[in-house]
């Protein structure tokens, strides 16, 4: 599991990287000593799992909390056991008090573990039901269009729109990246870079650095490059 560390105590932050590297599940992706900071760096990152601190200036961890999806697992850490009724209230996994002892960390890191593993089952689930379906409808110019999902070559977001580029034909829907997203097959469909979606059948030819679909020349985010390389790729193989 991917985690980070949101803590602006800089001797809290340490004491957890310690406990992180002793347990084999987690992996460290990140520390951060405020919200602003991590969730700049979570719009880019897949995050499975936070330590979250509660008392932070700014903006507090039971507020960051409540901004942040249902698949990222909270464990919040502080020293004021009066927050505890507070960090139920936003579903948090876990509430572990400073000093954190290992054992009550792993016996944490093991419901995260367990529960993220049933997360990842029903997506599984979802994700084969949407698989069966061929395709979708969507609203534009005050009605609906019914689109195959092999007829998308891309999609573009574009604030709280999204473009689907077909052979021929764009078209042009009040929807986010993120939800429309959600509707794709996982299997077929591959984000690439911050504003695009792809279709991987449609890949003509790629570099380093873009994908061409067609005439249509899309760069590979920074940060997307090695998923690219890992589900498309190297696992057409």
């Amino acid at each position: 599991m991917n985690c980070i560390i949101v803590d602006d105590e800089p001797l809290a932050r340490e004491a957890m990287v310690l406990l992180i590297e002793d347990a084999g599940a987690l992996r460290l992706v990140g520390s951060f000593n405020s919200a602003v900071s991590a969730s700049r760096f979570m719009e880019e990152h897949p995050v499975d799992l936070i330590f979250l601190d509660i008392q932070m200036p700014g903006i507090t961890g039971i507020e960051f909390a409540r901004t942040i999806s249902k698949k990222t697992l909270v464990v919040f850490t502080t020293a004021y056991t009066e927050y505890a009724l507070d960090s139920y209230e936003v579903d948090a996994i876990d509430y572990l008090v400073k000093p954190i002892e290992q054992a009550r960390f792993l016996k944490a890191v093991d419901k995260a573990v367990n529960y993220h593993a049933l997360l990842l089952q029903e997506e599984k689930e979802a994700i084969e039901t949407v698989d069966a379906a061929e395709y979708f409808f969507v609203k534009a110019e005050r009605r609906y269009f019914k689109v195959n999902f092999a007829d998308i070559l891309f999609i573009e977001g574009l604030k709280d729109y999204v473009i689907l580029q077909l052979d021929g034909q764009r078209i042009i829907t009040r929807m986010s990246l993120k939800a429309i997203s959600d509707l794709l097959p996982k299997s077929t469909f591959l984000r690439v870079n911050k504003s695009y979606i792809v279709n991987t059948r449609h890949i003509a030819s790629f570099d380093n650095n873009d994908i061409f679909i067609g005439s249509h020349e899309i760069a590979i985010g920074n940060s997307y490059r090695d998923s690219f390389f890992e589900d498309f790729v190297l696992r057409k193989r």
